[in-house]
């Protein structure tokens, strides 16, 4: 097996790359990184998804991940959730197998801090670098190139992949060792919890009250309660629309990896306990695949 030299990052030149999951989030990241002049690789478990990412931003799919990051210098990946990353990483047809001594592993998925140091352990013991990196800003970040990437890894591998990132990103920070970037977007899931919940009761109390909440959200948009959540899905929720990306079963898996976190570590998340049990009746009734602003809809039950 060859060896990626580290002068081979030196420019911003066009580079060999690989991405692995091509859902809502990857499917655009992946796309930003073809349209910069990357030479992009895809992977897909579904190949009509690979097919079409192809069809439309150029490069070419590969039908493992392991032929996916042979040759590539940087992997990005984006799938669903541990089990899912260890699946396209670890075996005889994951990337791992495939990627040469230098190459850097880069985890979009929103996963556990765990899974991130025990792939970091792994890929270092291969000659391999990894960072955990999971983003913020939905779908609509992805297709616009303006996620928040939070990384957590070795200074110098951070240093190499964060340029190409940028191509789908706004921000990408280092936010300490492996697994940093998995805590801190535990920390990012835990107060749009709250948000969200507080933005519904709010809603609804203002709706129960008579007002018209379209013009009170345009007021207090202006003073202390502003925030994205309020800007961007407080008119949709006062209008029952909830087709704006991310899933509340997602949601749920996220505020999962927070309580388990959160048993380990001692901390206390009491609302985040709470909004979690919440999104489950939320999707008892049936909203499973609204977004996550759906939380204002258990309120409005009869």
């Amino acid at each position: 097996m060859s060896s990626i030299n580290a002068r081979d990052y030196e420019t911003q030149s066009p580079m060999r790359v690989a991405f692995l999951g091509l859902g809502v989030m990857g499917f655009p990241m992946a796309g930003h990184l073809a349209k910069a002049g990357h030479e992009v690789t895809v992977y897909n478990r579904t190949p009509a998804k690979a097919e079409a990412w192809v069809a439309e931003f150029g490069g070419k799919s590969a039908s493992t991940p392991r032929e996916a990051a042979a040759g590539a210098q940087i992997v990005f990946c984006c799938v669903g959730n541990d089990d899912d990353l260890r699946s396209v990483v670890l075996g005889d047809a994951g990337a791992f197998a495939g990627m040469e001594s230098g190459a850097i592993f880069v985890d979009h998925t929103t996963a556990s801090a765990q899974v991130a140091r025990e792939l970091f352990d792994i890929a270092a013991k291969k000659g391999l670098g990894f960072v955990d990196a999971p983003v913020s800003g939905g779908q609509a970040g992805a297709q616009n190139g303006k996620l928040t990437v939070m990384c957590g890894g070795k200074p110098e591998q951070f240093d190499v992949i964060k340029p190409v990132a940028m191509n789908f990103a706004q921000a990408v920070t280092l936010l300490g060792a492996p697994g940093a970037g998995q805590l801190s977007k535990m920390v990012n899931q835990i107060c749009i919890a709250g948000l969200v919940q507080a933005l519904s009761e709010g809603i609804a109390f203002g709706q129960a009250a008579g007002l018209d909440m379209k013009q009170v959200l345009n007021v207090i948009d202006k003073g202390a309660a502003q925030s994205w959540q309020m800007e961007n899905r407080g008119g949709t929720m006062v209008d029952g629309k909830f087709d704006f990306g991310f899933a509340v079963d997602w949601m749920r898996k996220d505020l999962g990896l927070v309580m388990d976190e959160a048993k380990r570590n001692g901390a206390r998340v009491p609302v985040t306990a709470l909004v979690d049990q919440f999104y489950a009746d939320v999707q008892q009734m049936g909203g499973g695949r609204w977004d996550t602003s759906s939380l204002i809809q258990r309120l409005r039950k009869s």
